[in-house]
């Protein structure tokens, strides 16, 4: 028999990037709120690469934190390496990327949640959900505790049902040898949510003093480095180098020679892997004509002598793996720590999910996280700080805030999901975004700050420093177009030492910087602003003017589409009786339920012509409804 073990508003089960994020929002908006794990030495642990951000995740980490999030603040104190990634190309697909040092960034993770107010953490392993009245009110522990709440959120990653696979061993488990969840996926199954069964791997792990990193090429981080968060405004950070190498022709024989032992080809995988981040067996296989792979050596820490050997994930016998290590330029003598594996673990179909990450079968009861098929620490967050914010919404009895599109790549992220669902672990990448012109890593705080004060989870002293930077930024812009440049000597000096060409009469400072050889420096030598601005605001001002065509282009392109986005679908719709409607468009919108005519069009095997008619029915729908008062 269970006992009764505390009543909360929000119950978060996993402490990983998603619970974390899930608990945190939760608490900050005044939900009483309950975080349980099963070890709570791994809050917020990365049990695969140790860095954050790269493009597509880098922008929803700048998004977490523009809501009001703390994996951004919490990598700023925790970084041991920060680059910007694609400087070369336009300013939609730069991308911060940060080394992170993982034991330090769980300490101050799990510091920050033990220092919030209205916020518990708790060790325990959940085993089954308590429902009444087919809504979640609570879970129960192995330990026999029960605990009500008025909203569970979901957020177990790789655990349930999780299996380690390393050539010919197969043996349950967590990811770093942690238990597993069995019961809570069975408990799920019971409730009619349909699982699906997906893998993922990481590589082995190496001691730093075997390396010769003679033979690598160094990769160091930024010299003056740019932050995730909006809060951060330095760093005394040291900084460690990265380093480069490659696969070579003897690696490729080796695992070509071990194929039959690779779990991947002999069937003892099940699950379906991630295809933008294959293991190394599978890319010698798949791209058989490349000569050659980069593989980056990553510090886990200052503290620590592990490396982490990117882009060699692999679930080959303990053995082969050692051979494939030994058969890379400077890891020839290499001693290895830890064995890399696949794991295979259990996800929820994501299309049974409204974009609130409710579940459509169970009220009360959220999902967010690897359990809803996504891969990546940053991806699970961002869904994370989604969840908590819901389920802290529906304790309160406010309507869900829902992302959208044009607002943030979370809002693609989520769209995608429930709207698409997925066969493999989906990764966020910038081509899914089709705004992302407007989704800018510079532009995260513009998007999405409001939002965050406006749920209670940005403070008002950061609201007004935002909106300083917001009216300064919009000032600059307007006095650049009152400043005449004149064709003199100074101005023609500049020119040409810019390599622009020359100016033939007078003009106004922001047609200038329209110039692509010009920058917001170039335009302060000629007439500087009175109210000084930060690197930021001068980053802000400078894409504003360049790319406000193409900006402006996207943004028409939204407003178009706004009135199908805004266009409601009412909840008691049944599809079935729709005359006209495909048969395959029948079933995947009474499947999916969407809540708009942009949604349902988004819906794989719904045509235009299928909108066209769900639009006429509702116009007639609507009428009856109206007509019946």
């Amino acid at each position: 028999m269970g006992y009764q073990a505390g009543d909360f508003d929000v119950i978060v089960i996993g402490a990983g990037h998603a619970g974390c994020e899930a608990a945190l929002a939760s608490a900050r908006m005044g939900a009483e709120t309950l975080l349980l794990t099963i070890n709570l030495d791994m809050v917020a642990f990365m049990p695969c690469n140790p860095s954050i951000g790269g493009p597509a995740k880098g922008h929803v980490v700048r998004e977490i934190d523009a809501l009001g999030g703390e994996m951004g603040r919490n990598i700023d104190k925790t970084f041991i390496q920060m680059r910007m990634l694609n400087t070369g190309k336009g300013p939609a697909v730069h991308a911060l990327r940060a080394q992170a040092d993982k034991f330090l960034y769980q300490h101050f993770m799990k510091q920050t949640i033990e220092e919030t107010e209205h916020l518990t953490l708790r060790q325990g392993m959940v085993e089954d959900l308590i429902i009444e009245d087919g809504t979640c009110v609570g879970v129960v522990t192995k330990t026999g505790a029960e605990y009500r709440a008025k909203a569970v959120v979901v957020t177990t990653g790789t655990y349930l049902r999780g299996k380690v696979i390393m050539g010919e061993l197969i043996y349950e488990s967590g990811p770093n040898n942690q238990q597993p969840s069995v019961k809570l996926s069975e408990s799920l199954r019971q409730l009619g949510l349909q699982l699906v069964r997906f893998k993922t791997g990481t590589p082995p792990r190496v001691h730093g003093d075997t390396i010769d990193f003679s033979k690598t090429e160094i990769q160091p981080g930024d010299e003056k480095p740019k932050f995730f968060s909006y809060e951060t405004e330095s760093s005394d950070n040291e900084q460690l180098p990265c380093w480069l190498t490659y696969t070579s022709e003897e690696t490729h024989r080796i695992i070509s020679d071990n194929l039959h032992r690779a779990p991947m080809f002999s069937g003892a995988i099940e699950g379906t892997g991630p295809k933008y981040c294959p293991s190394i067996e599978d890319k010698i296989v798949r791209f058989a004509d490349k000569p050659k792979h980069q593989i980056f050596l990553e510090p886990e820490g200052k503290n620590t002598s592990e490396y982490y050997v990117q882009g060699l994930s692999t679930s080959m016998p303990e053995d082969v793996q050692l051979n494939i290590l030994r058969s890379i330029p400077g890891l020839e003598n290499v001693e290895m720590m830890r064995t890399g594996y696949a794991i295979e673990y259990d996800a929820v179909i994501p299309t049974q999910l409204w974009p609130s990450l409710e579940t459509k079968l169970v009220p009360g009861l959220f999902t967010a996280g690897q359990i809803n098929g996504t891969s990546g620490y940053e991806e699970a967050a961002g869904q994370g700080i989604m969840a908590g914010i819901n389920a802290a919404r529906k304790v309160q009895q406010k309507p869900p805030v829902i992302i959208g599109r044009s607002q943030g790549y979370i809002g693609v992220l989520i769209d995608d999901l429930v709207t698409k669902g997925t066969t493999e672990p989906y990764r966020l990448l910038t081509s899914r975004a089709e705004y992302r012109l407007l989704l800018r890593h510079d532009n995260a705080d513009l998007r999405l700050t409001p939002t965050g004060y406006e749920i209670g989870l940005i403070s008002e002293s950061r609201y007004n420093k935002f909106n300083v930077k917001k009216a300064m930024v919009e000032q600059e812009i307007e006095r650049l177009k009152t400043v005449k440049v004149r064709p003199d000597e100074e101005v023609r000096l500049l020119f040409e030492e810019i390599g622009t060409a020359p100016l033939q009469q007078v003009t106004d400072a922001l047609s200038l910087l329209r110039r692509p050889e010009f920058t917001y420096e170039h335009v302060e030598r000629l007439s500087s602003s009175s109210e000084p601005l930060t690197d930021d605001m001068k980053e802000q001002v400078e894409i504003q003017i360049k790319y406000a065509g193409y900006i402006e282009k996207q943004q028409l392109q939204v407003e178009r589409l706004a009135k199908m986005e805004n266009k409601r679908i009412p909840d008691d719709i049944d599809y079935s009786i729709v005359t006209n409607l495909s048969k395959e468009a029948k079933q995947n919108l009474s499947t999916i339920r969407p809540l708009s005519i942009g949604q349902a069009s988004r819906i794989g095997g719904v045509t235009p012509a299928d909108i066209s008619i769900l639009l006429v029915y509702l116009e007639h729908y609507n009428r009856v409804v109206a007509a019946r008062g």
